[in-house]
C-alpha cells in the first residue's frame, strides 16, 4: 500500500487543512505514516510568517529528500503561494500548489506522481478566492475547526493578505455540520480558527457571535476555545456570551504587537494601547480567571528605546498570562521593508529576551494562584516520563501520573505544586 506523510508548519489553521487533506488520501487507499517514516509522498504545508519560517521549510524539504530521494515531495501553503518558483528550484520538490489549489491536493498530486518534473500550479499574482473547508480529526485531543480565511487588514509588516487573500468564511450551517462530525469522532474540544477569526461573516452576512451561539448547541462538544481574535473585534457581546456559556473556555489569545501608539500607527494596526487595555479589562471583569495570551513584535522600524520601554511597561502593567514574542522579520512586498529607523537584529533579539523573562514571571504567577484548588482537566494521550498532561478550562497545563483511562476525558484534579516552567503537578480526585 502506498504511504503518505504530512509535515505541517505554522498556525492551527494549517493543521486543520493538513488533517483534511490527510483524510482525502486515506479515503483513496493511502496509509498515513509518521513524519520521520519513509513515505511514497510527503506533503509539506508551509508557513511564511517570518524569514525563519521560510528557512525551516527549505531545510525540511532537503532533509526529506536526503532521507528518501525517491519520495514525491509536494509543497503547499503560504510560502508556496508567495514564492512558488523559489520552492520549485529546490532539489527534490516535485509539486508546488497554491492556496487556491489546496483543496485539490489529493487529486493533483495523484495526477503528477509519475511525471518526475516540478509542476508549479501557483504564481505570485494569483488572486486567492476559494474557501477550503477544513478541520482536524484524530491528531490530538483538541480539534481545530477552520471557519474563516484571509485578511483585509493589510498591516505594514504582513504578507498574509497576499498569501491568503481577502477575508472570507464558511457558512454557519457548514461549520455546525463539521463540529457535529468532530463530535461523532469522539473529540470533546474544538479550537475555532482562522486567519482573522473574529472577522467571520464577510462572505455570508452572518456574525461571529451568531457562529458561537450555533456551535454552542452542538451536542458532544464540551469545550470551545477561540484561537485568536483582534482586540477591535472582541466586542462586549462576545465577551458576555463566553462568560455565560459553560462550553466556551475562559481563554483568549489577543494580539497587540506593540505597546506604543506610535509604533502601532506605523504598523497600521486598528486600535490604540488605550483601546487594547480597555478590552483586557472588559474580559477580566466578566471572567476574572481568564488566561490571556498576547502577541508582541520586537524591533519594528521606528521602535526606539523609548518606544520599547513604553511597550515593556505597558505589558507589565496589564500583566498577561503569557506573551508570544516575535522579533521583527522583513518580508518582501510589504510597506515596512521601506521604513526608516530600522532596528538591528541584535537589539530586536535582546528586547525579545527581556519580554520572554517578563512572560515567564507573569505565566508562573498566573498559574501559581490556583494551587490548592480543584479544576477540571481534559487529558491528552502523550506520555512523557511516566506522566500525562492536560489543560484546565483557563489553560493551565496540568501533569499527573499516566493512566490511559483518562485519555480524552475531562477529570477533576487537585492542583498540588508548580514546576519552574509553570507546569502544575496534580492528583486525580476520585
Amino acid at each position: 500500500m502506498r504511504k503518505v506523510n504530512f509535515h505541517t508548519l505554522g498556525c492551527k489553521l494549517n493543521f486543520s487543512e493538513s488533517s483534511t487533506i490527510a483524510r482525502q488520501f486515506e479515503a483513496g487507499g493511502f496509509v498515513r505514516v509518521g513524519t520521520n517514516e519513509d513515505a511514497d509522498i510527503s506533503i509539506i504545508n508551509s508557513c511564511s510568517v517570518t524569514a525563519q519560517a521560510d528557512k525551516k521549510c527549505r531545510n525540511l524539504i532537503r532533509k526529506i529528500h536526503r532521507r528518501n530521494p525517491d519520495a514525491i515531495i509536494a509543497v503547499t501553503g503560504c510560502y508556496a503561494q508567495l514564492k512558488p518558483y523559489e520552492i520549485a528550484d529546490i532539489e527534490g520538490v516535485d509539486i508546488v500548489l497554491c492556496n487556491n489549489n489546496k483543496g485539490e491536493t489529493y487529486k493533483q498530486v495523484l495526477e503528477l506522481t509519475e511525471r518526475g518534473k516540478t509542476k508549479v500550479f501557483s504564481c505570485e499574482t494569483d488572486e486567492i478566492t476559494s474557501f477550503f473547508s477544513a478541520f482536524s480529526s484524530g491528531d490530538r485531543t483538541r480539534a481545530f475547526l477552520k471557519v474563516q480565511d484571509g485578511c483585509d487588514y493589510c498591516c505594514a509588516y504582513c504578507t498574509i493578505h497576499n498569501a491568503r487573500g481577502a477575508s472570507r468564511n464558511t457558512p454557519i450551517a457548514e461549520a455546525v455540520k463539521q463540529a457535529e462530525e468532530i463530535a461523532r469522532g469522539g473529540q470533546k474540544e474544538i479550537v475555532i480558527t482562522g486567519i482573522n477569526t473574529g472577522d467571520f461573516g464577510r462572505t455570508t452576512g452572518e456574525s461571529f457571535l451568531d457562529l458561537l451561539r450555533a456551535l454552542n448547541d452542538v451536542e458532544g462538544i464540551e469545550r470551545y476555545r477561540i484561537s485568536s481574535i483582534e482586540p477591535n473585534l472582541l466586542t462586549d457581546e462576545i465577551i458576555a456570551f463566553c462568560a455565560s456559556s459553560p462550553k466556551f473556555q475562559h481563554h483568549f489569545h489577543i494580539p497587540i504587537q506593540c505597546g506604543s501608539n506610535k509604533v502601532l500607527g506605523l504598523m497600521r494596526r486598528r486600535y490604540t494601547v488605550e483601546k487594547f487595555e480597555e478590552r483586557i479589562n472588559a474580559v477580566r471583569r466578566a471572567m476574572p480567571d481568564a488566561f490571556i495570551g498576547i502577541d508582541v513584535i520586537t524591533g519594528f522600524p521606528g521602535e526606539g528605546e523609548a518606544e520599547f520601554e513604553e511597550c515593556y511597561n505597558f505589558l507589565a502593567k496589564i500583566n498577561p498570562s503569557f506573551l508570544h514574542i516575535f522579533p521583527f522579520s522583513e518580508r518582501e512586498n510589504t510597506p515596512a521593508i521601506h521604513f526608516p529607523d530600522k532596528v538591528s537584529p541584535e537589539v530586536s533579539m535582546a528586547r525579545a529576551k527581556r519580554l520572554e523573562e517578563l512572560s515567564s514571571r507573569c505565566h508562573y504567577d498566573f498559574c501559581k494562584q490556583y494551587l490548592g484548588t480543584e479544576m477540571e482537566v481534559l487529558f491528552e494521550s502523550t506520555m512523557r516520563g511516566g506522566m500525562m498532561t492536560g489543560f484546565t478550562s483557563n489553560y493551565l497545563k496540568v501533569k499527573v501520573p499516566y493512566d490511559k483511562r483518562y485519555i480524552n476525558q475531562i477529570v477533576k484534579v487537585r492542583l498540588l505544586d508548580i514546576e519552574q516552567n509553570a507546569d502544575i503537578l496534580g492528583e486525580i480526585v476520585e
